[in-house]
């Protein structure tokens, strides 16, 4: 009887520890997997990121190269005040604009490169209690 007890314990020991071993590397595989996909992700990210930075740097040189040109060409005080104060608004409207473009492709690096790694935490943490 004890005999058989010793073996059962011993099957069920075996059983479990291999089970264990297979969970252990389909999460270590998990892992792996959710690391290169938040990596492939933010690299594209940051390449939308930077491109972003180019154009706005870009855009940014030819407005100020036709600012200075329409200022250059005023004919009187009054309308150099007056278009200095339309560049002033419209540059303040484009700065809060391309601020919010630059910061939405921000989180959208940060997202891109954590989500994956999120969802295989969830996944082990949800695999843990059952």
């Amino acid at each position: 009887m004890a005999k058989q007890l010793i073996e059962q314990v011993a099957e069920t020991s075996a059983v479990a520890v291999t089970k264990s071993g297979e969970a252990v590397g389909n999460i270590m595989k998990g892992n792996a997997e959710a690391l290169t996909e938040g990596s492939n992700a933010s690299r594209a990210a940051v390449q939308e990121l930077t491109r972003a930075y180019q154009e706005l740097a870009s855009k940014n040189a030819k407005n100020l190269t036709a600012a200075m040109q329409a200022l250059a060409s005023v004919k009187s005080p009054a309308e150099f005040i007056e278009l200095q104060q339309r560049l002033i608004k419209e540059g303040v409207e484009a700065a809060v604009s391309d601020s919010r473009h630059i910061a939405q492709l921000t989180t959208a690096v940060f997202t891109a490169a954590f989500e994956p790694v999120k969802k295989q935490i969830e996944a082990v943490q949800k695999s843990a209690q059952t």
